[in-house]
């Protein structure tokens, strides 16, 4: 079942690569949590995708925007991803479960070849309230094809100015 705008975001509570557990209960951004789903280290698409948004934190700070990624990695996985990504800047979580990855909509994927996990969420972005009420979604139900964090940023810019609220929601 696909989540819903305007409706409250599920609970998440996942391992962080550095620090402290990481929970969506605590956040607490000035207009959004641009709540990054990733297939894991597995997807060189990921890699890509995950140190883009990294060159990107300060321009989502300056908008109120904290960033978090998160996947079913393995704390060993996650923790190499660190070790081979320019993601040094990126608050990166892992150990999601299917259960947890069905709870937000996520599309699950069974391995095909033997570097995947035997099974993964695909990608998902999600644009949260303060309020953890959901704004935006994009789910995806392979690598390709996700929205550039970019352009999502340009966007969170015209929805500030605008007072645009979220759509989507019947």
């Amino acid at each position: 079942m696909k989540l819903i705008p305007k409706t409250k975001a599920p609970d998440l509570t996942v391992k962080r690569i550095v620090g402290e557990d990481w929970s969506l209960a605590d956040q607490e951004p000035e207009n959004f949590l641009m709540l990054v789903f990733y297939r894991g280290r597995h997807c060189p698409i990921c890699k890509t995708y995950l140190e883009n948004l990294n060159t990107l934190l300060d321009d989502a700070a300056d908008r109120g925007v904290k960033v978090f990624a998160v996947s079913g990695d393995t704390q060993e996985r996650a923790e190499a991803c660190l070790g081979d990504w320019e993601v040094d800047d990126l608050e990166i979580g892992y150990g999601m479960t299917p259960e947890q990855m069905r709870e937000w909509g996520l599309y699950i994927s069974k391995a095909i070849k033997e570097e995947e996990p035997e099974v993964f969420g695909e990608p998902a972005l999600f644009l949260i309230r303060p309020d953890q009420t959901i704004y935006y979604i994009a789910y995806n139900s392979m690598p390709m094809g996700r929205p550039d964090p970019k352009d999502i940023l340009e966007f969170v810019d015209f929805a500030l100015k605008k007072d645009y609220p979220a759509r989507g929601e019947s």
